[in-house]
């Protein structure tokens, strides 16, 4: 069955330069790796001349001095010492103007004049407000308000008197309760009191057993001969298996 195919894959030619054979031979040249770096390598071996005054060596060179925190401070550090032009500090218009920002940033000589003259004020003994705060201190104040009157001394046989007994015994809570003294240490029963006898009241109107009277305690007897009790006789009959 396969004989015939296997003999004509042999005999098969395909022309190389078919629009397909082409399309897949640049697919292949763009996705090759050795293509791709195959310029790379060539320079490689081709070895490299690096001279110490060629430009990018410069220039990495000048980039990293004025990197350098050496380098930034070089000038600094040969000018300290040497400045020229002013005698003090204070004639340094820079150094006067740093001076005066610090001043104006420190809060203890921003308060500085405050605390000088905050002790030099002087208020008059006779102000208005001064006479107003002694007033407010007096009715405010605990001692003046709790002043203890001074012992009096009236007779006991004066009217004012005996009518002040008279009114602190009618006030007085033990002169109030002295009639029930005796009472004190009897003992006493609760029956017969309103309170017991409400609630005898109560049970038995609540009492199921007096409200309601049970059907076989009631004395009734039935006709034998009522309409109904025939009626139900003969249902019984027209029911009965028997």
């Amino acid at each position: 069955y396969t004989e015939a195919w296997d003999a004509d894959k042999t005999s098969i030619h395909v022309m190389p330069d078919t629009p397909a054979i082409l399309l897949a031979k640049a697919n292949a040249a763009n996705v090759s790796q050795k293509l791709y770096a195959q310029a790379w390598e060539e320079a490689k071996k081709k070895g490299y001349d690096m001279r110490a005054d060629a430009i990018p060596i410069r220039s990495a060179k000048a980039s990293r001095d004025i990197a350098s925190d050496y380098k930034y401070k070089e000038t600094h550090e040969k000018e300290k010492g040497h400045y020229i032009g002013c005698k003090t500090a204070k004639e340094d218009p820079k150094l006067s103007w740093a001076a005066r920002a610090m001043s104006l940033q420190n809060d203890r000589l921003y308060r500085k004049a405050y605390h000088e003259s905050k002790a030099q004020i002087h208020i008059p003994v006779d102000a208005m407000s001064v006479q107003a705060a002694k007033e407010c201190q007096t009715l405010v104040s605990d001692v003046d308000y709790r002043q203890y009157l001074h012992q009096w001394t009236c007779l006991p046989d004066q009217n004012d008197v005996i009518h002040a007994r008279k009114a602190y015994d009618l006030q007085s809570d033990n002169m109030y309760k002295s009639d029930l003294e005796w009472l004190r240490g009897i003992g006493w029963l609760t029956e017969g009191s309103v309170d017991v006898v409400k609630v005898k009241k109560a049970q038995e109107l609540l009492n199921e057993r007096l409200y309601r009277t049970r059907p076989e305690e009631l004395k009734f007897t039935s006709i034998t001969d009522a309409p109904d009790v025939v009626q139900a006789k003969i249902n019984a009959l027209q029911l009965s298996d028997v």
